[in-house]
């Protein structure tokens, strides 16, 4: 059942994103070649929890993190640990905070330094078909409008879509009704209204749809090996327009 939030609800989630955001933003100022990806998670931990936040992914189905910290290949579902970051990678830094029992998502990924060009146009490109679908996510719009978007966006420049994960409301729990995958049909699914909150999330691959999972239980990875971005906002379907509730 889809959730619709009140205009209390909605300043605590807003809180929580903005918390998030924040731990985003401390990341992306600290990031350098040679941290770890527990490095990173140690940052997010630090920043969710001393601006009054908690950090929901930790223990979240078993997760042992506060952050799920995916390199190069890695999708989604990283687990922090020692692998260190060089120049010219990427990672995807994936994070939510918890605020007074409402909650937030979001996720970016980075570029180490500098990295090649191919790379740094899939960077753009991910992050173009996630406010063209917010862009798209309009009261008495369908949720495959959104879906749509993404699919379309990243098809004409030859990426490969995950299609096994997808967005998902969010409030009093992390995960919530209704599912928002990155392809579908437009002008099918759901009808958006207002009150409504929800993560868009585009997990696109440089070439090639699929993914399995490694031996940790929890690790995503391509089936290629070839790099993969996520980018990531929980936003409000408003009558004035999709609102961004995890801007940085």
């Amino acid at each position: 059942m889809v959730s619709i939030k009140s205009k209390s609800d909605i300043e605590k989630m807003l809180e929580a994103g903005k918390i998030a955001g924040h731990a985003l933003n401390v990341v992306e100022q600290k990031l350098k070649p040679g941290m770890t990806t527990k490095d990173i998670d140690k940052i997010v931990h630090h920043e969710i929890t001393a601006h009054g936040g908690i950090p929901n992914f930790l223990g979240l189905y078993g997760f042992p993190a506060s952050a799920c910290v995916s390199v190069n290949e890695e999708v989604i579902h990283g687990i922090p640990g020692t692998r260190r970051l060089n120049e010219g990678d990427i990672v995807s830094v994936d994070l939510g905070a918890r605020y007074k029992g409402w909650n937030s998502d979001t996720c970016y990924t980075f570029a180490v330094g500098e990295v090649k060009p191919e790379v740094k146009k899939l960077l753009e490109d991910t992050n173009a078909s996630l406010y063209a679908a917010i862009e798209a996510a309009q009261v008495g719009a369908r949720l495959g409008d959104i879906s749509h978007t993404v699919e379309a966006y990243c098809r004409e420049r030859g990426y490969g879509i995950v299609q096994d994960y997808c967005g998902h409301g969010i409030g009093r729990e992390v995960h919530e009704e209704p599912e928002v995958p990155n392809h579908g049909r437009a002008g099918h699914g759901m009808r958006l209204v207002e009150g409504m909150t929800i993560c868009i999330e585009p997990m696109i691959n440089m070439k090639g749809d699929g993914v399995h999972t490694l031996s940790n239980g929890w690790t995503v990875v391509t089936d290629n090996g070839c790099w993969s971005a996520h980018f990531e906002h929980m936003i409000l379907i408003s009558e004035n327009g999709p609102v961004i509730l995890t801007k940085r």
